[in-house]
């Protein structure tokens, strides 16, 4: 837990992506600057290389992503127990981060403040439309993608997001010129403009 510079109940759950670990989203607090909000970094639950993956890409990735739910679910439950209610706490995410954002948070029986998915997809937007919480997926949802993305094609996620946003997930979608990175010149500043409309 990085806790924040004042004393607030506001958090932000940090998903990493794809052989990533929690040190790769260490910068975020300082460009952010939002004094009020306290970040926890989440380790997803497999090894992969030098980093940890939230489920296996090689195989059927239904069954770790199932499984990254529930222990999302855990991590929430938990968060609430120590003094972070759903209702002051964030989710973002990264490529594996954003999809476990989407698949977890939509479904979710409780709504958090906020949820910001960058560069991610859904594993299946036709299941999770007719599994998502109405009341979850109703608003405050930022997703951001690159059209440069090589490991993403942004025409699949066009699709994916315009099924999903026709089903009534009110997804805010934005694309900016980047490849399948964090863009800090225009993507980052807006979702922080995002965010501290919301804490």
């Amino acid at each position: 837990m990085l806790p924040a510079k004042t004393k607030s109940k506001n958090l932000m759950v940090v998903l990493h992506g794809l052989g990533d670990s929690p040190e790769g989203f260490l910068w975020l607090p300082d460009f952010l600057r939002i004094d009020s909000l306290s970040y926890l970094l989440l380790t997803a639950p497999d090894a992969y290389y030098q980093g940890f993956s939230w489920y296996n890409i090689s195989e059927n990735p239904l069954q770790g992503i199932l499984r990254s739910r529930r222990v999302l679910a855990e991590v929430f439950s938990s968060l609430e127990e120590a003094g972070y209610p759903p209702e002051t706490t964030f989710m973002l995410g990264f490529s594996q981060g954003c999809l476990m954002t989407l698949e977890f948070g939509a479904r979710y029986q409780r709504r958090l403040a906020g949820y910001v998915g960058i560069s991610g997809y859904s594993i299946d937007p036709g299941v999770l439309v007719q599994e998502m919480n109405r009341e979850v997926t109703s608003e405050n949802w930022l997703i951001t993608h690159g059209t440069y993305d090589e490991l993403i094609p942004v025409d699949k996620v066009r699709e994916q997001i315009r099924v999903m946003q026709n089903a009534g997930f009110a997804i805010d979608y934005r694309e900016y010129p980047k490849a399948h990175t964090v863009d800090p010149e225009k993507e980052l500043p807006e979702i922080r403009a995002w965010l501290r409309q919301r804490v």
